[in-house]
């Protein structure tokens, strides 16, 4: 069902049966497990479920109800139908998470095989892109750039465009690891100069790796070296805006054509790769190439040099944007087509990238990993916590009603669509993750009945106060609660010392199970939400003549958001979009 045989019929019908399921449910989705007690959350079920839920072992929960593929179940006693038919419901309708090659492995597996031999190493990656990088990060930059580098097969294409790049780990990968010439853009100037510093420390490793075979130095071709951009990604802005600042990258990789290199002395442009030293360094990253069939295609590919640019470079990138912008030059005509890719990029900014795919004709093909869904906009929650305010003035041409979600008109126009900000936040929590801490027990999952207990002593002395963030407390489950509620009141600015009522305490302690079981409920409809999220984002493309496929790339018990949102533009598309430009472009002629 969800493959590329996925039909635009097929996708609205889901939707509609998605916004009536979690309209049905929004109570428990809307719903704050800190407001367990104030809010008599437990009351609000119907009460069929109440007697079968509240006595079942921390191991039932998850066996019974988060778990979509468990086959022995065992019900302690007779379940209602109204709630076999809600759990049903909710796996049913929910993407299918677990990544293909693993869909029968062990249940519970926390890391993928490539970390049994070291579970702080991946087996796939060469240690030169393994510095700096923790293992989900390790798994993710390796299956992501992959996938990438087929897309760029497969559209003839060599450069790539990664957004919200960070500290530059896929983007080095993509650069040194597979051949294709890279532009990173990262709105936090500090992470692009912590990139360019880890762009150099890699490019000394391979340098030591050539001298230890007696091979010349590497050769820089600035096709294959990676360029990072200082820049914010404003969502309502134009594609044009957006090709302005890669623009700005290019002008700043041809201002400095021979940057500093690793080594004191720099090679001629002229000098070529030696191909016994290329073949040499190659090996130390493509670790288990035999048996990793993804990494068959890009066995020829050598390693460049690329340009090393610190903070320096990043505030140019930064100056050369405004003073293409003030100046008021349109994007150059012969920008060269690349492929769009955001690993995680945050709220908007992956429906900005979708919308620079559909609108922008360079864009042949994108790869989308969404995370932090309670940041997106809506036309209810327009600034939603935690959104990032804008540092530039918007763009004249933006569209100022095209929020985060929903995308599509289709989806829009459901009645029952809108997701609060409690439920997409909700829906970036790890069912896995939670599952496995269900299976283990233990005193850590007392924390939530320990905060609930809080709250409603907060919400009796100060109302104004409630659903104060207290922030993390260390290992709070090992603390007595009283000590607990003195490090919490205090935090919210209360006294530490408030009296507490220490029969309600007991007595509210005592329905830890009633806590987890209701924040599990909440916890089965995360999926579904996220479900309705990404299927607004492939309508979204469909209304606009492009084919997409969601793919949960990762693994979802090492990475959560595991799923990839794929197109790419026929050869068809790709022509109406340049017929279209060309169009649009002789209007503005005078």
């Amino acid at each position: 069902m969800f493959t590329s045989s996925f039909p635009a019929e097929q996708q609205r019908e889901l939707a509609k049966s998605l916004t009536t399921f979690l309209s049905q449910y929004s109570h428990v989705s809307d719903s704050y497990i800190i407001e367990f007690f104030s809010k008599n959350h437990w009351q609000s079920l119907p009460n069929t479920w109440q007697p079968v839920l509240q006595d079942l072992t921390y191991r039932q929960v998850a066996d019974l109800l988060l778990d979509a593929t468990h086959g022995d179940r065992r019900y302690p006693s007779v379940w209602p139908l109204s709630l076999l038919a809600f759990r049903a419901t909710a796996h049913a309708l929910a993407f299918p998470r677990e990544c293909r090659r693993e869909r029968g492995g062990a249940v519970g597996s926390v890391k993928p095989e490539e970390f049994l031999d070291n579970q702080s190493q991946s087996s796939l990656l060469g240690h030169i892109f393994r510095k700096h990088v923790k293992p989900k990060k390790q798994h993710e930059i390796r299956k992501l750039g992959s996938l990438v580098k087929e897309l760029c097969d497969q559209t003839d294409c060599n450069k790539v465009v990664d957004v919200g790049s960070g500290q530059g780990h896929l983007t080095r990968f993509l650069s040194f690891g597979l051949g294709l010439s890279v532009t990173a853009i990262e709105a936090d100037g500090t992470l692009v100069a912590t990139a360019s510093k880890f762009d150099g420390q890699l490019l000394c490793a391979l340098e030591k790796e050539a001298q230890k075979k007696n091979c010349s130095s590497l050769v820089p071709v600035s096709r294959s070296s990676p360029r990072h951009v200082a820049g914010w990604v404003n969502p309502k802005a134009s594609w044009e805006v957006f090709i302005k600042q890669l623009s700005a990258a290019q002008c700043v990789n041809e201002r400095s054509p021979t940057p500093p290199g690793p080594s004191k002395k720099r090679p001629r442009a002229s000098e070529q790769v030696d191909p016994p030293c290329s073949h040499a360094v190659q090996t130390s990253w493509r670790r288990g190439s035999t048996d990793s069939p993804e990494y068959e295609s890009t066995s020829q590919h050598q390693f460049r040099k690329s340009e090393s640019e610190g903070a320096s470079s990043a505030a140019n990138c930064c100056s050369c944007v405004q003073s293409v912008r003030q100046e008021g030059a349109g994007p150059e005509r012969g920008h060269p087509d690349f492929v769009l890719t955001g690993l995680h990029a945050c709220g908007d900014l992956s429906a900005t990238l979708l919308r620079h795919f559909v609108n922008c004709p360079h864009v042949r093909a994108i790869t989308s990993v969404a995370c932090c869904y309670m940041k997106i906009t809506t036309k209810e929650n327009p600034n939603p916590p935690g959104l990032v305010p804008a540092t530039q003035p918007p763009d004249q041409d933006a569209d100022p009603s095209e929020f985060g979600y929903p995308m599509s008109s289709w989806v829009g126009g459901l009645p029952g669509h809108r997701l609060s900000y409690k439920a997409r936040e909700g829906a970036c929590h790890a069912v896995e993750d939670y599952s496995r801490r269900l299976r283990e027990g233990g005193e850590a999952l007392r924390t939530h009945c320990y905060r609930a207990t809080l709250e409603t002593f907060i919400a009796d002395t100060r109302p104004d106060l409630r659903r104060a963030g207290i922030q993390t407390i260390k290992k709070a489950h090992l603390l007595p609660f009283t000590e607990y509620a003195r490090l919490g009141l205090a935090r919210v600015g209360l006294p530490p010392g408030l009296p507490l009522d220490l029969e309600r305490v007991e007595s509210m302690l005592e329905q830890q199970g009633r806590v987890v079981v209701y924040f599990s409920l909440a916890l089965l409809l995360a999926p579904v939400v996220e479900t309705l999220v990404l299927l607004d984002r492939m309508i979204y493309l469909q209304e606009n003549g492009v084919d997409s496929q969601l793919v949960p790339l990762f693994d979802p018990n090492f990475s959560p958001r595991n799923f990839v949102l794929v197109a790419l533009k026929s050869r068809v598309h790709q022509s109406v979009f340049e017929d279209e430009l060309s169009i649009f472009k002789r209007h503005k002629e005078p």
